[in-house]
C-alpha cells in the first residue's frame, strides 16, 4: 500500500502547499500521487485544508508506528522575576538580502548559519523560514515571544536571552490552524567526522547507515536524518509528503568537502514519502528519488520511503554453520526464481508460506532469486535497477524481503539474488546526471553509454561510486542475510571495448583493452563481502575467458592480474556447448560429439556453475524440453538424459523455474510457470509430474553422493571411461570423492559411474572398464525409469565385473544401456 502523505497536524511543516507553478510540478512528478493534496488556496495562503487535515489526524510524529508526538508545552505568561518578551518590531535581525536570496532559490550551502537562534549583541537572535504563515513565535522555558513578519516567509526577532536556549520550539500559525515544531535548524549535524572521513575516503564499508534517511532520536527530538551525496549541486532540499512537495523551509547544510549535504527534520517518521530537490550548477532543479532509499513507492510511482526494520530474524542456526564447508566442496544445486512470476499475484509473505516447502521438497540446496533491487520496468526482469538498497515494493516491504529470507533459511535453503553493478537507466528522477553533472557514471560520454542496453555504466574509477556499489553489495549479506550474490554482466565491465568498433573506445594506461578501474573494484568488492560475510558466495556471470575469475585476489596469473575473488562462475561455455548438442538429432550427433567433451579441457581452470538459466528459455530460445528433437516422447527422454548428464558433469548445477516439470512453452515474467500442466486432471500430467519426480531424484542421490560435489574444483576427483565413443552417442566417466573418505560427510570413498546415452536405441551387453577392487556394481539413478515417463529400460541386478580388459582398465562391466537416458551405478 502505498504510505499516505503526512497531515499538516503532524508537526512537520506549513499545512498550505506552494501556489507556484514550479513547485506544483515539483510535487506531481516527485511521488506520482495526484495533486490533490497540495492545491493551493484560492486568494490568500489560507490554511482552510490544513485545518481539516488537522482535525481528522492522529496525535503521532508521523505515519503508522512512529513515535508519539510531546504534547504542546503550554504557552505561559512570564512569572514577576523575568523580564517581559520584548517587543520584535523593535528588536530585529533580519536575513539579509544575500541569504534570502539564496535560501529562496535554494542555492544556500550552510542554512544553519542563517536559520535557527544564533548569539548576537543584545541576546540571541532567532529566524525562520516557513512560507504562508501567518504568525511565528518562540516557546521556551515558559516564554513566548513573537517573532517579526520580514516578508516571503521569513521571520525574526533577537531576544534578550544570555544563551541559546537547549530546547526551544516554534509555534507556527496559519490561517485556520497552529502548530509547535522543533527547529530543524537548531541542531548541530547528526553525522559524525569518522563517517565524513570514511565517505571521503570511499571506505565507509556501512554506507547505509550514514546516508539516506535514517530515523534517529537526536539531541531528545525523535525525527529523520536525511543525507545524501551530491558534490555539484548548488543547493539541495527535502520534498515530501510532510511538506506538501514544498522544500522551500527544508534547505539542507553542505558538510565540508565531502559533498554531503545534511538535515535533521523533527517528527518526520516511518513511512513518509521524500525526495532531494536539488539545484544543478545551471541553476535549474530536479527531484530525485534517494541512492540509499531502504524503501519506495510501488512502480510506477517512485518517492523514496522512510523505512525503519522490525524483523526479528530466526535464522541463527543456518548462520551458524553456513560456512562450516567451503561452497566449492559441498553439495550446491540451484533453483533459480523470478519472484514475481513464480506464483503472479503473491506477496513476499505469501511466496515464504509456498516456496521454501516446494524447493526444499525437490531437494534443490539453493535458491536464486533474480534480481530484487527497485526498478522502474518489469519488463527489465529486475536488471535495470533504480533502487539498489530497496527490495522491490511490488511485493511487499523490505521486512516482508526478509521474512521470506527468513523462512527458506528455516527450510534449510540458502538464498542467493541477482546483483547488478554493471549498469543503471537513464530515468531522469534516479542516478542518471544526479546533481546535474555525470556523477555515477563516467564523465566520458562514450564511457558511459552502455552500447547494448541503452543503459549508463558505473565509473569504477570514482572512489565514492566504489564505495557505493562495494557497501551495496555488504548491504544485501549483512542486512537481509543472503547467502550469495552473482554479479549480472560481470564480461560487459571487464573489457573497455565490450560491444564497441574500433575507434568507439580508448585504450588503458597500458595500452589494453581491460577496464583496469573495473578490475579494481571487483576485487575490493570480493575481498570486503568474504571478509565480512563468512560463509557467502559471489558468482560471476562472465562469458569471457578472463584468466582468474575465481583466482584469490592476492594471486597473479599469467596475464599479470590478481585474481577477481569470486567464489564461483557460469560456465557459459559448458551451457552453450551442451545445449548445441543436445538439440542436434541424434543421427546428427557424432558429428558434434566434441561439444560435450570440451568442457573436461577447461573444467579446473575456474570454480563453475553449470547454469541452464531464465536467459535459455525466453526470446525464441524456447524451453528446455522444445530445444530437444523428436517426438514427445523423445524431447523428455532427452531431457531427462541431459539433466542426469548434468547433475554428475563437475561443477553445480541451476535449473530455472518451469523447467523441473518440462514446460514446454518459453517463460514470460507476465504469467510465470505453466503450473496447470501438473494438474491430475490434464491428460499428459503424468509426463510433467515424472520429469520434476526425476529431478527430485536427482537431487536426492546427489546430495548423498559425496563423489559428485566434493571434488568439482580437483581434476583427481573425475576421470574419463570413455569419452570417444561418438558413433555410439555415448558419454562415460567416473567421479571421484575425497581420499580422506572417513572424515568426509556424505562419502564413503566409492566412486561413482555415469553414464549417457543420446541415441534413442537400446544398447544391451554395452562394455565399460570400470576400477579394479569392485565385487559389484548397482544401478542408483536411471532416466529411464517408468516412474519418470520412461520405457522402464533398467539394470535392476547387480552387475559383477567381468576380468576383461576396456579402456584401459583391468576389469569391466556389460550393462544395458536405455535409449536417452543417463544411468548412474556405484559399486556395492
Amino acid at each position: 500500500m502505498t504510505p499516505r502523505p503526512r497531515k499538516p497536524s503532524d508537526e512537520a511543516a506549513a499545512p498550505t502547499p506552494p501556489a507556484t507553478p514550479a513547485a506544483s510540478a515539483g510535487k506531481s512528478t516527485a511521488s506520482g500521487k495526484s495533486p490533490k493534496a497540495a492545491k493551493p488556496a484560492k486568494s490568500t495562503k489560507s490554511a482552510k485544508p490544513a485545518k481539516k487535515a488537522a482535525a481528522k489526524a492522529p496525535a503521532k510524529g508521523g505515519r503508522g508506528t512512529a513515535a508519539p508526538r510531546t504534547a504542546p508545552a503550554p504557552v505561559t505568561e512570564p512569572s514577576a522575576a523575568e523580564p517581559p518578551a520584548p517587543d520584535p518590531a523593535g528588536t530585529e535581525s533580519p536575513v539579509s538580502e544575500g541569504d534570502r536570496i539564496r535560501l529562496l532559490s535554494g542555492t544556500h550551502h550552510d542554512p544553519h548559519s542563517v536559520l535557527g537562534a544564533h548569539s548576537v549583541p543584545g541576546g540571541t537572535a532567532f529566524r525562520a523560514l516557513r512560507p504562508y504563515a501567518k504568525a511565528v513565535a518562540v516557546v521556551a522555558d515558559g516564554l513566548r515571544a513573537e517573532l517579526r513578519d520580514d516578508g516571503d516567509g521569513f521571520f525574526s526577532a533577537v531576544l534578550p536571552l544570555r544563551a541559546v536556549p537547549e530546547d526551544y520550539r516554534l509555534r507556527v500559525t496559519y490561517e485556520e490552524a497552529e502548530l509547535e515544531i522543533h527547529d530543524a535548524y537548531s541542531f548541530l549535524p547528526s553525522l559524525g567526522e569518522l563517517d565524513l572521513h570514511l565517505i571521503g575516503e570511499g571506505r565507509h564499508e556501512r554506507l547505509w547507515e550514514a546516508l539516506g534517511a535514517r530515523l534517529m532520536t537526536h539531541r531528545g527530538a525523535t525525527g529523520t536524518r536525511f543525507t545524501v551525496w551530491a558534490p555539484n549541486a548548488q543547493g539541495v532540499r527535502i520534498v515530501g509528503g510532510f511538506n506538501f512537495w514544498d522544500g522551500t523551509a527544508f534547505p539542507m547544510r553542505s558538510l565540508g568537502g565531502s559533498g554531503v549535504w545534511e538535515l535533521f527534520v523533527p517528527s518526520v517518521g516511518e513511512g513518509e514519502l521524500y525526495k532531494f530537490e536539488i539545484t544543478r550548477p545551471d541553476g535549474s532543479t530536479t527531484q530525485r528519488a534517494d541512492p540509499l532509499a531502504r524503501h519506495t513507492e510501488a512502480p510506477p510511482a517512485n518517492s523514496s520511503v522512510v523505512h525503519e526494520s522490525r524483523h526479528e530474524w530466526h535464522d541463527e542456526e543456518w548462520l551458524a554453520r553456513r560456512a562450516d564447508v567451503p561452497v566449492h566442496e559441498a553439495p550446491f544445486s540451484v533453483y533459480e526464481v523470478h519472484l514475481a512470476s513464480w506464483r503472479p499475484g503473491l506477496t513476499y509473505r505469501q511466496l515464504a508460506e509456498q516456496l521454501p516447502a516446494y524447493v526444499a521438497d525437490l531437494g534443490f540446496t539453493h535458491v536464486e532469486l533474480m534480481p530484487v533491487a527497485e526498478h522502474p520496468f518489469g519488463g527489465s526482469w529486475g536488471y535495470q535497477v533504480t533502487g539498489f538498497y530497496a527490495p522491490t515494493a511490488r511485493l511487499g516491504t523490505p521486512d516482508d524481503f526478509k521474512f521470506l529470507v527468513d523462512a527458506l533459511h528455516r527450510a534449510g535453503i540458502g538464498v542467493l539474488m541477482d546483483w547488478v553493478p554493471a549498469h543503471f537507466p537513464r530515468d531522469d528522477w534516479a542516478l542518471a546526471e544526479f546533481d546535474g553533472r555525470p556523477l555515477y557514471e563516467h564523465e566520458d560520454p562514450a564511457r558511459s553509454a552502455h552500447p547494448d542496453w541503452g543503459t549508463l555504466e558505473f565509473d569504477y574509477g570514482r572512489k565514492e561510486v566504489r564505495n557505493f556499489l562495494v557497501a551495496n553489495a555488504s548491504y544485501w549479506c549483512e542486512e537481509f542475510h543472503i547467502d550469495g550474490l552473482r554479479v549480472d554482466a560481470v564480461a560487459s565491465m571487464l573489457y573497455l571495448d565490450y560491444s564497441r568498433e574500433d575507434g568507439e573506445w580508448t585504450p588503458n594506461a597500458h595500452g589494453g583493452r581491460e577496464n583496469l578501474d573495473a578490475v579494481s573494484f571487483l576485487q575490493e568488492m570480493n575481498a570486503t563481502v568474504y571478509r565480512r560475510s563468512p560463509g557467502v558466495v559471489t558468482i560471476a556471470e562472465e562469458s569471457t575467458a578472463w584468466d582468474g575469475v575465481t583466482r584469490a585476489t592476492h594471486h597473479q596469473g599469467p596475464g599479470g592480474f590478481g585474481g577477481l575473488g569470486f567464489g564461483l562462475k557460469w560456465n557459459m561455455g559448458w551451457m552453450h556447448d551442451s545445449l548445441d548438442y543436445v538439440a542436434k538429432e541424434p543421427v546428427h550427433r557424432k558429428y558434434h560429439h566434441n561439444e560435450m567433451t570440451f568442457s573436461m579441457v577447461y573444467a579446473y581452470s575456474e570454480n563453475y556453475v553449470l547454469p541452464i538459466s531464465h536467459d535459455e528459455v525466453v526470446h525464441g530460445k524456447r524451453s528446455l524440453v522444445s530445444k530437444m528433437p523428436g517426438d514427445w516422447w523423445q524431447q523428455r527422454a532427452n531431457q531427462r538424459a541431459y539433466l542426469g548428464f548434468m547433475w554428475a558433469h563437475p561443477g553445480k548445477q541451476l535449473l530455472f523455474m518451469g523447467q523441473e516439470f518440462a514446460q514446454g512453452a518459453e517463460w514470460s515474467e507476465g504469467h510465470g510457470p505453466d503450473w496447470w500442466l501438473l494438474d491430475p486432471a490434464y491428460g499428459a500430467e503424468p509426463d510433467h509430474r515424472g520429469v520434476r519426480d526425476l529431478v527430485r531424484e536427482l537431487n536426492t542421490v546427489y546430495r548423498r553422493e559425496g563423489a559428485l560435489w566434493q571434488r568439482d574444483t580437483d581434476p583427481g576427483g573425475f576421470a574419463w571411461v570413455d569419452g570417444d565413443a561418438a558413433e555410439d552417442n555415448v558419454f562415460a566417466f567416473l567421479r571421484y570423492p575425497t581420499e580422506d573418505a572417513a572424515s568426509a560427510a556424505g562419502s564413503d570413498g566409492r566412486p561413482l559411474l555415469a553414464v549417457s546415452h543420446f541415441s534413442p536405441v537400446v544398447r544391451h551387453g554395452y562394455r565399460l572398464g570400470v576400477p579394479d577392487g569392485f565385487t559389484e556394481w548397482q544401478e542408483i539413478l536411471n532416466t529411464d525409469e517408468a516412474r519418470y515417463g520412461g520405457g522402464d529400460v533398467t539394470n535392476p541386478d547387480p552387475l559383477k565385473p567381468e576380468p576383461v580388459a576396456s579402456h584401459g582398465r583391468p576389469a569391466s562391466l556389460r550393462l544395458t544401456l536405455p535409449p536417452l537416458a543417463t544411468v548412474w551405478l556405484r559399486p556395492v
